[in-house]
């Protein structure tokens, strides 16, 4: 749970657009929820942070301490994360930097805010650099307006597709990096595994909770008006369980990708690729008509009161 002074600067924070008073005033501050990597539960964080470019840096500074803060954790386990920034809110994948790139970015928060300097000779564990990318619908190749149902599922299949590109083009450079690296005295290859993985891991965790959705509130209760299209939904609902069982096989290949075998790995992401590309045509051909006339976002229910969102971890 958060300490009632972390309570205290969140509750400011969401009250006053991103501004609050006390040691951090005047500082760049955001908010970050993470995934309780065990619990599964919602924790916000009032953090500092540095501008690079369009990203924002985090230091896993912890204040020196020996071991790495619980923030850090959560996002190794749970990559995609909610940062609220001044008076916006968005999802952001959460990347941590390694060799080189790690140092190079460190420097540059060094330069814009000495105090991680001070932090790192406290400790003898590196202080880890975490880029939060930033993934909006304006910024995913063929975004749309969303009105209704199909236009959502639509917007997900893109970000899928795009994410599974982008997995894919880092996977080449990652081992096009390797074998570049193999001769005597060659300097080791840069390490682009970590990044694989959590791309990785928030494509696959993404992709399971839209199946999960989908197997469990969409297909039975566009089968209560659609009976005929029975076989349809349960076509989709064994992909479904072909492509899980891909992704757990990727998955496992993931935690050993520094050593993994080149050829494998790509065979394994060709299939999981060709598997998921042929059962998203396949979906939006035979459903996507059906929900072009669902509005979305839905309309709240009659006669209710607009609850408050609970910003509370």
């Amino acid at each position: 749970m958060p300490t009632s002074f972390n309570q205290s600067v969140i509750e400011e924070f969401r009250a006053n657009g991103g501004k609050v008073g006390g040691p951090f005033e005047g500082g760049n501050l955001l908010l970050l929820t993470t995934t309780g990597a065990k619990s599964g539960t919602e924790r916000t964080t009032p953090l500092g942070y540095v501008r690079h470019g369009d990203s924002l840096l985090l230091v896993g500074s912890n204040l020196g301490a020996p071991s790495h803060p619980d923030w850090y954790h959560n996002l190794l386990a749970h990559p995609v994360v909610r940062v609220e920034l001044g008076t916006q809110t968005f999802q952001a994948l959460a990347v941590p930097a390694e060799g080189a790139r790690r140092d190079e970015l460190f420097e540059r928060a060094v330069q814009i805010a000495p105090g991680y300097g001070d932090y790192q000779a406290r400790t003898t564990r590196t202080l880890p650099v975490v880029v939060l990318e930033r993934a909006e619908p304006d910024d995913w190749e063929g975004a749309r307006e969303v009105s209704t149902l199909a236009d959502k599922l639509m917007e997900v299949h893109t970000w899928l597709r795009g994410q599974l590109r982008q997995v894919k083009a880092e996977v080449d450079a990652h081992f096009a990096a390797c074998a570049a690296h193999q001769g005597p005295g060659e300097p080791p290859a840069p390490s682009l595994g970590l990044q694989i993985r959590q791309r990785c891991l928030a494509f696959c965790q993404s992709l399971e909770f839209h199946h999960t959705s989908e197997d469990a509130h969409v297909f039975p209760g566009m089968a209560r008006y659609h009976p005929h299209l029975a076989d349809t939904f349960d076509r989709l609902r064994d992909e479904h369980r072909t492509v899980a069982r891909i992704q757990s096989e990727l998955v496992a290949l993931l935690a050993g990708i520094s050593i993994a075998d080149p050829q494998r790995f790509r065979t394994e992401l060709d299939e999981m690729s060709t598997e998921l590309n042929a059962h998203l045509d396949y979906e939006e051909e035979s459903i996507l008509p059906l929900l072009s006339e669902v509005p979305w976002p839905p309309a709240p229910p009659a006669n209710t009161t607009e609850e408050s969102e609970d910003g509370n971890a």
